[in-house]
């Protein structure tokens, strides 16, 4: 597994007035949008073109288009949903599928309760977006899923990391050429609390970003 810390200014300062407790919803939402697409930025670094011939209004010339099969961007409901339009703000012609998980406060077991993705994953360079990596138990058995459907390589782009998440998801995919895993994030904090909230963190992204339900 690759980690890529975004070291940037701009990134430092959005994620700082993310922690605040007194930033409201709106806000939060607007911020998470604008860091995603900094992120997203690093993410697609290595995304897959093709060369196309195209006429400028002076001479031809040679560029390049994204290749298909078109990227995947997934996200990981409910605080995913937060991080979708900045993504595709910088790839808007990729597909999206949807994946629900829940975690159980108890077990810090991830499962599935919802699923929206092609059968069919071959070729595909898929990003999965999800705010929080903590335990790491969500991206793993997302990751684990999106593989299992031949996936050709899998990014997760992250607000916030814990060692503890990052840990996890370098154990499991460590030695997995056949779907190299990369993570980005906006900043790795110092560890996990005994609930297994990022500390110092910014609490609950999915709260933060749409009350608390």
């Amino acid at each position: 597994m690759r980690t890529l810390v975004a070291d940037h200014p701009l990134v430092a300062h959005k994620l700082t007035t993310l922690r605040d407790a007194r930033t409201d919803s709106p806000t939060f939402r607007r911020l998470a949008d604008e860091l995603v697409t900094l992120l997203a930025y690093e993410a697609t670094r290595g995304v897959r073109v093709e060369p196309v011939e195209v006429t400028t209004p002076v001479a031809p010339a040679v560029g390049v288009r994204l290749s298909r099969p078109l990227p995947l961007v997934v996200p990981v409901l409910r605080a995913g949903l937060g991080m979708l339009d900045g993504m595709t703000r910088l790839l808007p012609t990729a597909e999206v599928g949807f994946l629900g998980m829940v975690r159980d406060e108890g077990t810090l077991t991830a499962t599935t309760y919802a699923s929206r993705l092609p059968e069919d994953l071959a070729q595909r360079d898929v990003f999965v977006l999800d705010p929080m990596l903590a335990t790491g138990g969500t991206l793993v058995t997302t990751i684990e899923l999106l593989a299992s459907r031949g996936a050709r390589s899998v990014t997760a782009i992250c607000l916030l990391a814990a060692p503890e998440g990052l840990a996890r998801v370098d154990e499991a995919f460590r030695d997995d050429a056949a779907c190299p895993v990369t993570v980005v994030t906006g900043g790795v904090d110092d560890r996990l609390d005994e609930r297994g909230y990022i500390t110092p963190g910014l609490g609950d992204a999915g709260d933060r970003l749409y009350g608390v339900v």
